[in-house]
């Protein structure tokens, strides 16, 4: 008797126990829903996960477990099973979107190469005359955009080893290792051949030739010429005063002393631009390998003749252009004026070789000098 009414006992606890966790399932509670989300999106269990006391266990083929309650709840687990996965699948395409996104962008040294496809707009607008093709303008940039961002790739990819020793590259993303050296080469191999197309079929062969020529100059010899003499300076200056040229080409089919100015003025830039670069990171490019005209010159004094020799080379480049018909008056008085402050500059760097200068400098000749000089130009 005593036993029987034991026995009864437990089965009624249990039977209570039940009701109430049936209840608690059936009535949605936010722990209970949580519960059904987890077991059903981790496991692929039915009402519970293996990690409950109260697991019942996997789900049939049919997905029914016999109790018309309990069915409706998986019915409703298993809706939350797809909206949670469809939300995990979006949020994942728009993170590997963003992450991909974000490495092409680096790879591509995007504001380098935007840079590059103002001067390559000017010298098309300039070699246009009177009247610009905006849809030849349009697709002479994209070509060199293309380009230019599979030559920055190119040079990431070859420099991997060297940029991971400096502080001032080693997170770019293949150093870092958010992306593998084999996705960077056909990112830049397919961006390139896109854009040396797009230039032949949509400008000429003649500007096609001048971005592929620029694309191998750049990643083929500036690029190795890093790391074994100091001439690299004006092999990569020649690179950057090539894109004017490539537009001015694009746009008349034919190179000529006038839209050699541009090009010119470019190169006389980057000169003193580089040098002040140089010297400023010069223990970061010793530490990463690369043979710097300005680590062979302790006391910087040769690094800032080079540079003022360069920006007086900027001062008649204005009269020039006006004397040959490209630009106004306007455009010479002001552009000898700024040769003049950049001049200013260097003089001081020369006077006062330290990094306090040689800032100075970069940063007058920053940048912005080739987009002033384009619009200055395309007036």
């Amino acid at each position: 008797m005593w036993r029987s009414r034991n026995s009864l006992s437990r089965f009624t606890q249990l039977a209570t126990s039940s009701s109430s966790k049936f209840n608690c399932h059936l009535n949605l509670q936010p722990n209970c829903l949580r519960l059904l989300q987890i077991s059903d999106v981790d496991h692929g269990y039915g009402l519970f996960s293996r990690s409950t006391s109260t697991a019942v266990g996997p789900s049939s083929g049919s997905g029914k477990l016999g109790i018309a309650g309990l069915d409706r709840v998986r019915a409703m687990g298993s809706t939350a099973e797809i909206v949670d996965a469809t939300t995990l699948g979006a949020r994942e395409v728009v993170d590997m979107a963003r992450h991909y996104g974000r490495c092409y962008w680096e790879l591509s040294k995007a504001k380098l190469s935007m840079l590059v496809v103002a001067t390559s707009g000017a010298g098309y607008v300039l070699g246009s005359g009177s009247a610009v093709d905006l849809a030849g303008l349009c697709y002479t940039c994209a070509g060199t955009m293309m380009v230019a961002a599979s030559a920055n790739t190119l040079n990431q990819v070859f420099e991997v080893k060297n940029d991971a020793l400096m502080n001032r590259t080693m997170r770019r993303p293949l150093p870092s290792g958010r992306l593998t050296i084999p996705h960077a080469v056909t990112w830049a191999t397919s961006i390139g051949l896109a854009g040396t197309a797009l230039l032949a079929s949509q400008a000429n062969l003649l500007a096609a030739g001048l971005g592929a020529s620029n694309l191998f100059l750049y990643a083929f010899v500036y690029t190795p010429l890093k790391q074994i003499h100091p001439v690299n300076t004006w092999v990569g200056a020649v690179v950057g005063a090539i894109p004017p040229l490539l537009g001015w080409a694009a746009a008349s089919g034919e190179i000529t002393m006038n839209g050699l100015i541009l090009p010119a003025a470019l190169y006389f830039w980057q000169i003193p631009h580089f040098m002040a670069l140089a010297y400023l990171c010069r223990d970061d490019y010793k530490a990463g390998g690369f043979k710097m005209f300005s680590l062979a010159d302790p006391s910087g004094k040769r690094t800032a003749l080079v540079a003022l020799r360069n920006c007086i080379y900027l001062i008649p480049l204005g009269y020039l252009a006006y004397d040959w018909g490209i630009t106004s008056g306007w455009f010479c008085l002001e552009s000898t004026l700024l040769a003049l402050a950049i001049s200013g500059t260097a003089v001081s760097f020369l006077l006062n070789r330290t990094k306090t200068s040689a800032r100075r400098m970069f940063h007058v000749m920053g940048d912005d000098y080739p987009k002033i000089l384009a619009s200055m130009f395309c007036r």
